[in-house]
């Protein structure tokens, strides 16, 4: 049985703690203040007139105190009220969203068999395992590429000192811009202005691996430009004991006037990588770059409203 007076006793340390916690939350303040009245000598009963509370409320916070310090004014751990929807919900969700599919709330409540929770209750307890976000393709892969890659390594060992080693490969520049999240302002949403008919350019680039030398030619996706590209690419080091050239297998890298253009120069190889395989090229993360430097801007050409000192160098950004 408790007694009918209950006095608080606190070190210089814990009095200070106490002073700290009138600066907390709400009903640990309160608690505080109970604690503090106490110490000033005020009893259980005149603080519970002071304060508005039960006598016996009083006792048992002043009691805490005195058995576990300032520490004992916080709440303890509770285990609230159940979540909606059960436990097992988020791995269920889990489970479902490791499968390929166009995944909404409305998707998901249908095929959890509508369990009795809002779209609202749903959509918070799908955040809590999921982001929304689109889908990024990958390539398929080539079974043999372990294969072709261990051949390509053992023939690079086996060539003279001093041979220019090229990655190439080419890509496609628009009119339409190409459009990526970025940081904006609140107030206004940016407006890229759009052309009235998207047309393309293509940019053959290679990339020398040893000395960092970048060639590239703006064009078409043929064999005529690559073979312009391949012309570069040779005289770019004349006293290479050889050149080889590293590509994927694009039609237009097998084509005819290809292949007697290297087998009339026996310095000049041209490999072929792996199928499927476009990061294994370096000349892929020139690409990136390019696209990340001209992603949310017009071309000049594309809008009438630009002025005429607004200008877009393509050539820079390859």
């Amino acid at each position: 049985m408790r007694p009918p007076c209950v006095y608080a006793n606190a070190s210089a340390a814990e009095h200070e703690r106490l002073r700290a916690l009138l600066r907390g939350r709400g009903r640990t303040v309160v608690r505080a203040v109970r604690v503090l009245l106490s110490l000033h000598g005020l009893s259980p009963a005149q603080i519970a007139v002071l304060v508005e509370y039960d006598p016996a409320t009083v006792r048992r916070w002043i009691g805490r105190f005195d058995a576990c310090g300032a520490a004992g004014l916080a709440d303890r751990p509770r285990s609230g009220r159940p979540r909606l929807g059960g436990r097992r919900l988020p791995a269920r969700i889990t489970a479902m969203l490791e499968r390929p599919g166009p995944w909404t709330v409305p998707r998901l409540h249908r095929y959890l068999r509508r369990p009795r929770i809002s779209r609202r209750t749903l959509y918070r307890r799908v955040r809590q395992v999921a982001v929304w976000r689109r889908p990024r393709l990958v390539a398929r892969g080539d079974p043999a590429r372990t294969a072709v890659v261990a051949a390509i390594v053992k023939r690079l060992r086996l060539l003279p000192p001093a041979t220019a080693v090229w990655t190439a490969d080419e890509t496609h520049v628009h009119w339409l811009p190409h459009l990526r999240s970025s940081w904006t302002t609140l107030a206004q949403r940016p407006q890229i202005a759009t052309p009235g008919q998207n047309r393309q350019l293509t940019v053959l680039g290679a990339l020398e691996v040893t000395t960092g030398a970048f060639r590239y030619r703006l064009g078409r996706r043929c064999a005529a430009d690559f073979l312009a590209l391949l012309q570069q690419l040779v005289t770019a080091f004349p006293t290479a004991p050889a050149v080889v050239v590293l590509c994927d297998n694009d039609s237009i890298h097998h084509a005819r006037v290809i292949r007697e253009f290297v087998a009339a120069r026996p310095g000049l190889h041209l490999w072929y990588g792996a199928r499927y395989s476009p990061h294994d090229n370096p000349t892929e993360r020139v690409w990136a770059a390019l696209k990340a430097f001209l992603a949310n801007t017009a071309t000049p050409w594309t809008s009438p409203w630009s002025p005429t000192s607004y200008r877009q160098n393509f050539w820079k950004g390859a």
